[in-house]
């Protein structure tokens, strides 16, 4: 598939004979064919980022998520250099509802290397909406920690009275510190009714180098591969990602389908015992949008198939020397959705949001033997067909009360059900395989929840200088395949079933709970009426029961060294709050002279241990001071981060020490041009990331004392990058 779709593309243009190319502006898209929308749209805004603030980043980086990074409340957990995973006020992955053109995606990898957003390549995103902390049930569902909606994107036509509509763009970029380039190309194609839209990216990258030196030897203990003391091993990647649109309409009604393809040949993982060395994507989906007299339907059926491959890369090495291909890990996702929403117009002030979805997933991971020792004559069984599926309802009443109060209020409710089939290890007794998997045969696997979630939110505007929003929510997620049906306890299976990154092994529990989380916040918001300046605050609470922690399989093994752990419900609280402003400092002939700043404090505890959470951000900060003149952006960037104290006893997570980064950034823009130069982290500062995890990039990885620990993952020393951009 991934070498026909470019061809499909142009096989349809060339079956368009009554389109004429026409200047690029005339065009028209479907927010002008939608001649009503609703009014009410204050209670619950989310932070939108836009296609400019996108093309800001096209250059810096080719991780979708890391388009986040300047959203209050947000920070990312690190990952392969495209799959990083935002977290949301301390929860991060499966805690967090995403969704890519309404699909909702599932990690198909015990180390959840294949999130939602790693599907899209920057250049494919047109715009991203990101909830944080509380989400109305219109857009939330089985998750506690917020929302984030990415799309593409949206069909465009050519004009009434223009016979057709071509436009297209063009980009390249590189990064000196890891060798990083790549390029993105669109094209679109259109008539007054059909449209079709091709968009590509590849992108690739070697390892990168720390800011210095962080530690003493080259060894990998691969004989014949060594590695410069401050390169950070298992960070190089490649991607390449394809997506075809085609769309037509009538009058108020528009049916799209999208068609999806993404190709991961190698991208590695510094915080991982393993690497990815295949991981490949298609998707298919089909949408139908309404606007009627009475509101708009929604409508879309969407089919996902992940084949994903794991093993090690040439800066790892497995322990056991009787191994002839390494440890050979395949997994293989399905899923199946479907989502319908309806809006209606009760009255000028009144907006009913009703909806459903339903969504079939299915999973297989399995380990094919390797040598004639530990691991063999059998597949290892990890997951065996398992099974999640869910259906979903819900309603959410939006109403104004005059120009000062608007309110929302929502329930959802979904039922989920989960399965798998029994499972064997290897076929022998080694790391106690076989007692494993009877005792898990002999039980039975599949569980069923019913969950509730419950939003109330409150806008008040008393004047144009200040807006206060309060809300209150229950949100509800049910465990994932991994957390539930993951099986052994030996140490070097468990390993393999790590999403967290600090190197410990897990194993799954059937008797886990939902996770219930009940959140208070409030945003406090004085502006200008011009919104010259801005200051924003907003403090949350979140108590979490059944929160899904994890407890030593092994009580007595001591501290500073990777230990075995079994995922465990205890109750949980998370507080913090989110500081966030800008201002116009001056306007002069030089250009207008600004300053963007933002704050970020949470804390996590387990209730029941005492113990701090795993992976909390800790105090961090950013200012940016601002120049813009005629085509020119420019800015200045200092990060601060402090030292990381609060850490995961129960996991021995490792303290991070705090640093201070600076960012140079300049662009110019033509009409249809776009250059962009900067320096990352310009003084070439050695700094480890505090949701980094613990650094098993290179070496024996295998067994919990497979290398040594201690040592988290270092950030990217000094890169210079370069882009550009052109739209024809």
């Amino acid at each position: 598939m991934k070498c026909h779709i470019t061809p499909l593309a142009l096989a349809v243009a060339a079956a368009l004979p009554s389109f004429v190319i026409q200047p690029a502006g005339a065009q028209t898209t479907l927010g002008e064919m939608v001649v009503k929308t609703s009014k009410i749209r204050d209670a619950a805004e989310p932070k939108e980022i836009g296609s400019a603030e996108i093309a800001a980043q096209h250059a810096i980086t080719r991780d979708t998520a890391s388009l986040l990074r300047d959203v209050p409340g947000v920070h990312l957990s690190g990952a392969g250099g495209v799959s990083s995973l935002p977290v949301i006020h301390g929860l991060a992955d499966d805690r967090l509802r995403i969704t890519i053109d309404g699909m909702d995606f599932i990690s198909s990898c015990a180390n959840h290397m294949n999130p939602p957003l790693s599907y899209l390549d920057p250049g494919n995103v047109a715009k991203i909406k990101v909830y944080a902390g509380i989400s109305p049930v219109s857009v939330g569902g089985d998750s506690i920690g917020g929302t984030i909606i990415a799309e593409t994107a949206t069909p465009q036509f050519a004009a009434p009275g223009q016979r057709s509509l071509i436009k297209g763009e063009i980009g390249s970029f590189y990064r000196s510190n890891n060798n990083a380039m790549g390029g993105n190309l669109s094209a679109t194609l259109a008539n007054e009714f059909f449209s079709i839209h091709y968009s590509g990216a590849i992108t690739t990258a070697d390892n990168y180098k720390a800011g210095g030196n962080f530690k003493t030897t080259t060894a990998t203990g691969r004989p014949g591969h060594t590695l410069p003391v401050d390169e950070v091993g298992s960070t190089a990647y490649k991607s390449l990602t394809h997506t075809l649109g085609l769309a037509f309409r009538a009058d108020n009604h528009l049916f799209e389908a999208k068609l999806g393809y993404q190709n991961v040949p190698y991208q590695f993982y510094p915080n991982q015992r393993m690497d990815m060395l295949d991981n490949e994507q298609k998707r298919v989906n089909v949408r139908y949008l309404g606007q009627y007299g009475w509101g708009t339907l929604d409508g879309r059926v969407y089919y996902e198939t992940v084949d994903h491959y794991m093993n090690f890369s040439d800066d790892k090495q497995l322990i056991y020397g009787t191994a002839l291909n390494g440890m050979p890990m395949s997994s293989r996702g399905r899923t199946l959705g479907f989502n319908l929403k309806g809006d209606v117009y009760l009255t000028d002030d009144d907006l009913l949001r009703v909806g459903a979805l339903y969504q079939h997933y299915t999973l297989r991971d399995w380990w094919p033997p390797s040598g004639t020792g530990a691991m063999s004559p059998l597949d290892f069984q990890n997951i065996n067909h398992g099974k999640r599926d869910r259906l979903g309802f819900f309603a959410e009443w939006e109403r104004h009360f005059g120009p000062q109060w608007t309110t929302l209020a929502g329930a959802r409710y979904e039922r989920l059900e989960t399965d798998t089939n029994n499972v064997h290890g290897y076929g022998n007794a080694m790391g106690n395989q076989i007692p494993d998997a009877a005792a898990f045969n002999m039980r039975g696997h599949k569980r069923t929840d019913d969950n509730v979630d419950l939003t109330a939110l409150a806008r008040y505007t008393p004047d144009d200088m200040i807006d206060l929003e309060l809300g209150f929510a229950r949100k509800v997620r049910t465990p994932n395949l991994y957390e539930r049906y993951t099986w052994s306890t030996w140490s070097m299976a468990a390993i393999m079933n790590n999403f967290v990154g600090d190197g410990n092994g897990y194993v799954g529990n059937m008797n886990l709970k939902p996770e219930k989380a009940y959140t208070a916040s409030l945003t406090i918001d004085l502006h200008a009426a011009d919104r010259k300046w801005e200051i924003k605050a907003t403090p949350y609470f979140t108590y979490v029961d059944d929160y899904v922690d994890a407890i030593r399989l092994a009580p007595g093994t001591t501290n500073n060294q990777f230990v075995v752990l079994q995922y465990a419900n205890h109750s949980a609280y998370l507080y913090g709050v989110d500081l966030s402003g800008n201002a116009v400092l001056a306007k002069t002939n030089l250009g207008e002279f600004g300053l963007r700043g933002l704050m970020n404090y949470t804390r996590g505890e387990n209730r029941k241990t005492g113990d701090d959470l795993y992976n909390i951000m800790p105090l961090n900060g950013k200012l940016t001071f601002t120049h813009q003149a005629g085509g020119w952006n420019n800015a200045i960037e200092l990060v601060g981060v402090t030292r990381k104290n609060a850490v995961s006893s129960v996991r021995n997570e490792i303290h991070t020490g705090g640093y201070f980064l600076t960012h140079l950034r300049t662009s110019y823009t033509w009409k249809n041009i776009r250059v962009d130069l900067g320096v990352e982290n310009l003084f070439d500062r050695l700094y480890y990331l505090p949701l980094g995890g613990a650094y098993t990039g290179q070496g024996t990885t295998m067994g919990i004392n497979g290398i040594p620990y201690g040592i988290a993952v270092p950030g990217m020393g000094r890169s210079v990058y370069a882009g550009i951009n052109i739209k024809f």
